[in-house]
């Protein structure tokens, strides 16, 4: 007699994948939260999620059925920012655990993106139209009003009236030479980003802390999630190779930097990539 059916569950690596498999059915929550598998693989991503859908559910039941959009967003905010004490770490700003959602939940402290992640769960379950804006420098959230849009700043949970944005963007327009004739409209930077956007910005910010670190393990998980989110980004292919010659996996450094000098040979990294492919050959 046969015996019964086990299946083995996924990796954390192959749960990301399928959650980000398809723009469709993409969750940016439950990608953004599944990322910090990779430092805590025993994570219970449901978990978390159930927790932020707890805390929505407590402000819900207080809220008027008839409540009009502003007053709902007012009492958002004051749950959100002062009640439950959400706000960005000043203090540590670039620890790694800033980028987890399920860090924040319990410290009450992140970086914009993750209190962006999740604000806007609760402003959606509340009845509300919020979406996360990848502001050059600093992740923000829009809120849609019966007449117009208010940009809030979860960082700080202040307003952002059109002044204070032309300001903060004043720096990258100078930066990248979008001034005078040039100048692109402020409404252009405040679009909506897409779910896969808001991940991949996500993973960056953790690249760039573990490249700053010099954490090549750590490094290497999150590019690997960066390849999986987004296959067409040769140069994280590229980046993820480099990170595993580090570690010591040269065979497959030596596959991801060949797909990438096969689709990108005429950057203008690719003599310098060939010759260190060149190397690894000789030395694996």
């Amino acid at each position: 007699m046969a015996g019964p059916l086990q299946f083995e569950a996924p990796t954390a690596l192959e749960y990301f994948a399928a959650l980000v498999a398809d723009d469709g059915s993409l969750s940016v929550l439950e990608a953004a939260v599944a990322v910090a598998q990779d430092d805590e693989p025993g994570l219970d991503v449901q978990g978390v999620l159930a927790h932020i859908d707890a805390l929505a559910e407590r402000l819900r039941s207080r809220v008027p059925p008839d409540a009009a959009p502003l007053q709902r967003l007012r009492l958002l905010n004051q749950y959100f920012f002062h009640e439950l004490g959400f706000g960005g770490n000043v203090n540590d700003y670039y620890d790694a655990r800033n980028s987890s959602v399920a860090s924040v939940l319990e410290t009450r402290r992140g970086i914009p993106l993750t209190l962006a992640l999740i604000y806007i769960e609760m402003a959606t379950q509340l009845g509300l139209q919020a979406h996360g804006i990848s502001f050059p420098g600093h992740f923000l959230v829009k809120v849609h009003m019966l007449r117009g849009e208010v940009i809030i700043d979860p960082f700080s949970g202040r307003s952002l009236g059109r002044e204070e944005l032309e300001e903060r963007l004043l720096p990258f327009r100078h930066q990248r030479g979008l001034t005078g004739d040039d100048e692109i409209p402020l409404g252009l930077f405040l679009q909506a980003a897409s779910p896969r956007e808001v991940v991949a910005r996500l993973l960056r910010n953790l690249k760039e802390i573990h490249r700053s670190t010099r954490d090549w393990a750590r490094l290497a998980a999150v590019t690997q999630r960066l390849v999986i989110l987004l296959p067409d980004e040769w140069t994280e292919r590229r980046d993820l190779g480099l990170v595993l010659s580090r570690n010591g996996h040269t065979e497959q450094a030596i596959r991801e930097l060949q797909l990438y000098l096969q689709n990108c040979p005429d950057a203008a990294d690719a003599p310098s990539m060939r010759k260190e492919l060149a190397v690894w050959r000789r030395t694996r």
